[in-house]
């Protein structure tokens, strides 16, 4: 499998493709290491006739691999025995000659075999990782497809609910189906909005501010205002932002249909906070005409109401509404951070 933005050392043996380039290098290096030893000399005791062709020998396997350092052991190994080992300039064969290119032999083909297992590990590595990155592509693709067909879904419905009830006399079914299309088409919107396929938590006040223009528009009330105030700090996980921004709609929306039943300037203000004992609190108040004097949340009839209390129960929260200290009315809701 081909690897994309492999790091160095994956990439390694180097120009396998170009064998005289790599045997070239390799001949340089050998030099060097020749011109090396033959500078240390002076203040080197006798003994060390290797001491600067390992490098060498394991430099050339690590950037070009099993054959060019196996030649450069060849070669530096020629130029011990010729240059370093007593009787010098000569390639005598004598005892002591044996048992140092011996102990020469067995030391780079160990280094030689130890490169080459680690090249192919880090090679495997980096395939295997490539190999999960196209994985974690097709997830992604496939999750996005799964979210933009969920939500085509959801606002195909949300149509043929709107079609059906055009054609239903009675007003009060008819405002229940158009209540189930608003419904259906915020949660579409919300669906695409929280797309994130490595469930990162969600920044909510770009989210918010999104959602309630969202509902104004829906809404059709120009003359309204909604206020923000959402702590930057605080960020939700995709599975809590649905149910959360579900009831937020509903909020603004018992707000809009019973705080301001009728045309006028109103301001509903939406906050947003994590307490000191770490949970959040949400609440949305609006200055409009209030509650009526025998409300009593448990007994509301209101659907969109018990949605949010249900929705609040899932999330481990509670829900409650009350009256604004001046005036208007305010929905509160309490849940675990």
């Amino acid at each position: 499998m081909q690897r994309k933005n492999e790091r160095f050392i994956e990439r390694l043996p180097l120009v396998p493709e170009r064998a005289g380039l790599a045997f070239g290098v390799t001949t340089v290096l050998c030099l060097l290491a020749l011109g090396a030893r033959a500078w240390v000399e002076p203040i080197l005791s006798s003994g060390f006739p290797f001491v600067t062709f390992f490098p060498a020998v394991i430099i050339s396997s690590f950037l070009f691999g099993v054959r060019p350092g196996i030649y450069a052991a060849i070669v530096c190994g020629l130029f011990s025995w010729y240059f370093f080992i007593a009787p010098s300039m000569t390639f005598a064969l004598q005892a002591n000659t044996v048992v140092a290119m011996g102990f020469y032999a067995v030391v780079c083909a160990t280094d030689i075999a130890l490169v080459h297992w680690m090249q192919r590990a880090n090679y495997s590595l980096g395939v295997e990782r490539e190999k999960s990155r196209a994985l974690a592509e097709n997830r992604e693709m496939l999750f996005r497809e799964l979210q933009h067909r969920v939500s085509n879904n959801i606002q195909v419905v949300a149509a043929l609910i709107s079609l059906q009830s055009r054609n239903v006399s009675d007003e009060a079914a008819r405002k229940a189906l158009d209540e189930a299309h608003t419904r259906l088409n915020l949660i579409g919107k919300i669906g695409r909005a929280l797309y994130d396929p490595t469930g990162q938590r969600l920044g909510i006040r770009s989210f918010m501010e999104s959602l309630t223009a969202d509902i104004l528009e829906a809404s059709g009330r120009r003359d309204l205002t909604v206020s923000l105030d959402i702590d930057e700090a605080v960020s939700v996980h995709p599975d809590m932002a649905v149910p959360l921004s579900l009831i937020v709609a509903e909020t603004i929306s018992n707000a809009i249909e019973h705080g301001f039943p009728e045309q006028g300037q109103g301001t509903i203000a939406v906050a947003l906070q994590k307490s000191d004992a770490g949970r959040l609190i949400l609440e949305v108040v609006d200055d409009g005409k209030g509650l009526p004097h025998d409300f009593q949340p448990e007994r509301g009839g209101n659907l969109g109401l018990r949605i949010a209390t249900a929705l609040a129960g899932q999330l481990g929260g509670v829900f409650s509404m009350a009256r604004g200290a001046n005036g208007g009315a305010r929905a509160m809701l309490e849940i675990p951070a």
